[in-house]
């Protein structure tokens, strides 16, 4: 940590800095504020703006960091940091800035780029893709796109069941069924359209995908994809010349991390639907869909910003109340103490947490129920990053120490979502970085509204414990204190309740 410490720039240690306070992080020295006050005692926490102190304050500061996954992390985003230089600089070297690099340029300079794309290249199973040099990048013809689906694995990680890359032509250079190589808990064939049988006589591995993946991105080709930081961490792969169209597109108002779904930037941009209602995914159609919206870009035929689209919410969505930020040593039965009104607790069918919470839903039998039961909840007013009204509430659980969780209405009274998206995820995606978002049941990749809402304040998705992750049913507590197991599926892979 020393050593990378001593490498990187201000800029990036600044970043860092931010990052940790806005994670309410400390040291052995406490936080920031607390920090300053103890190694600067004569101006102490009064300048407290990172970008106003010196490097050697900065990087005393993160040394102070020695928990292993505090460490882990901050590794990982100061090699991001370093690897987004380098291509600034190869990029910044050429004499003209082509349309093509300007992208790369867009995807690199985003917020998100240094959470999304730190991957664990270091592992034994990864492999890191050669730069390449200056005078063969950023050219139309060494473009490639790609998709991934993945299936859920009885041990809770995710893996690679299909890949496809096609290039600049539509043309399909790679179109791959994988074996996962170890049981599988979920096919999701509703989202991939892979069944078990498909997977039958197949000897296709990760490794070989791999194999092939290294030589179509030889000598600095450029890797496009949509939320393209999830197909690499499913393929194992550090590439670094990508445009990612989640990236590259927005919506023309709200915050950064509201990105528009693919199928959402098809019809918008480009006027065709991706995909009927309720199909599965098409890993082919969605390649080809993330290298037509690049194309059209490079062409200026399309604008950069989509309007979001007006959803309304619906019912069986309003009969809920969102439970997030929860403590994972508080067992679910206790949130029955703090919501009034008869209902069940399900916990939120997503495989991932922020650290160390979870979240669940309290479904009523109807909207009325759900929206009386929060007007009774006691707490503290407030709302979320969206402006969504929430409240702050004090849970005293039966054994551990009491704690703050949030309670927020699935929707304003007026019953519509207006710019919250709908999709429902699942993701291992993503990990975070695990590996690709799951879908939804609408078969898009936006994010939820309810893992939108928690990323607003922490930008990394971190891996729920492999406990949970294992479990096969869901839990789901009566208002009477009663536990049921959800044992079957129905069609769309939802729990069903006996």
């Amino acid at each position: 940590m020393d050593d990378l410490l001593a490498i990187t720039e201000k800029k990036a240690l600044v970043e860092i800095v931010k990052l940790v306070q806005k994670r309410g992080w400390k040291g052995t020295k406490g936080d920031w504020k607390e920090f300053l006050n103890i190694y600067d005692k004569q101006i102490g926490a009064s300048l407290s703006d990172p970008a106003r102190r010196s490097n050697s304050v900065l990087i005393s500061f993160l040394m102070t960091f020695d928990k292993e996954d505090h460490l882990q992390f901050l590794t990982k985003v100061i090699q991001s940091c370093s690897k987004q230089k380098m291509v600034q600089q190869l990029t910044s070297s050429l004499d003209d800035e082509s349309p093509e690099q300007r992208l790369v340029c867009l995807t690199l300079e985003h917020p998100l780029y240094p959470f999304e794309y730190s991957f664990p290249s270091n592992s034994q199973d990864w492999v890191v893709t050669e730069v390449g040099k200056k005078s063969k990048v950023m050219k139309l013809d060494r473009i490639l796109a790609v998709d991934c689906e993945m299936v859920l694995c009885v041990d809770g990680t995710e893996a690679l069941v299909r890949v496809c890359v096609v290039d600049h032509n539509l043309q399909v250079k790679l179109d791959e069924i994988v074996n996962p190589n170890k049981a599988v808990a979920d096919y999701r064939t509703e989202i991939t359209g892979i069944t078990e049988a498909d997977l039958e006589g197949v000897t296709c591995s990760l490794v070989d995908v791999q194999k092939s993946l290294r030589k179509l991105l030889s000598k600095g080709r450029i890797l496009v994809g949509h939320s393209l930081s999830n197909d690499l961490n499913a393929l194992k792969i550090d590439h670094t010349w990508v445009i990612d169209t989640s990236f590259i597109f927005k919506y023309s108002d709200g915050p950064i991390n509201r990105r528009p779904s693919l199928s959402n930037l098809c019809k918008s941009l480009l006027g065709y639907e991706l995909r009927q209602k309720d199909a599965p995914h098409n890993c082919l159609d969605d390649a080809c869909a993330a290298m037509k919206l690049v194309l059209a870009r490079l062409e200026h035929q399309i604008e950069d910003t989509v309007p979001f689209p007006e959803v309304d919410a619906r019912e069986i969505d309003m009969s809920k109340l969102f439970l997030h930020k929860i403590p994972l040593y508080v067992p679910s039965e206790e949130l029955l103490k703090v919501i009034p009104g008869d209902f069940t607790i399900e916990l939120k069918p997503s495989w991932k947490t922020r650290g160390n919470k979870y979240s669940a839903y309290a479904v009523f039998k109807n909207s009325d129920e759900a929206q009386q039961a929060y007007e009774n909840v006691k707490g503290s007013e407030e709302k979320d990053s969206f402006g969504r009204p929430q409240k702050l509430i004090t849970l005293r659980p039966s054994k551990g120490k009491p704690c703050s969780i949030y309670v927020r209405k699935m929707a304003d009274g007026d019953g519509n979502e207006g710019d919250v998206s709908r999709k429902r995820a699942h993701q291992v995606e993503e990990t975070s970085n695990v590996s690709k978002k799951l879908k939804t049941e609408e078969n898009n990749k936006e994010e939820t509204m309810e893992d939108q809402n928690e990323r607003c304040d922490d930008l990394e998705e971190i891996e729920i414990s492999k406990k949970e992750r294992k479990a096969k049913d869901l839990d789901t507590v009566t208002a009477n204190g009663k536990v049921s197991k959800h044992r079957k599926k129905d069609k769309k892979g939802k729990k069903k309740r006996h």
